[in-house]
């Protein structure tokens, strides 16, 4: 009986991974939209002395790619869905044993 309460865990925690690295994608690509979104063009403006202070400070550099975002989005969704049929599947066996007992 000790392995459903350990599925129970395992689902909610892979559950609340997924939702999280979504969170955190979505956050991603919102500020990456907001920012202009293509670092590229920032890239190609020509830099002067207070583009290139900014640049240097700037936290856009450490922000990841739209698509490194778009791809982490997708894994969290994998992970959050994969998390939500384990609790499902650790639903259902205890359900059963439930059942087979009474």
């Amino acid at each position: 009986m000790q392995i459903t309460p350990s599925a129970f865990n395992s689902g909610l925690s892979a559950l609340q991974s997924g939702q999280r690295q979504v969170d955190q994608a979505a956050s991603a690509i919102a500020a990456s939209s907001l920012s202009g979104g293509n670092p590229v063009t920032a890239a190609a403006q020509p830099a002067t002395p207070a583009t290139a202070s900014q640049s240097s400070a700037s936290p856009s550099a450490d922000r990841p790619s739209l698509s490194e975002s778009l791809l982490a989005l997708r894994v969290g969704q994998h992970e959050a869905q994969a998390g939500a049929k384990l609790v499902k599947t650790a639903d259902e066996a205890l359900g059963t044993l439930i059942d087979t007992r009474a």
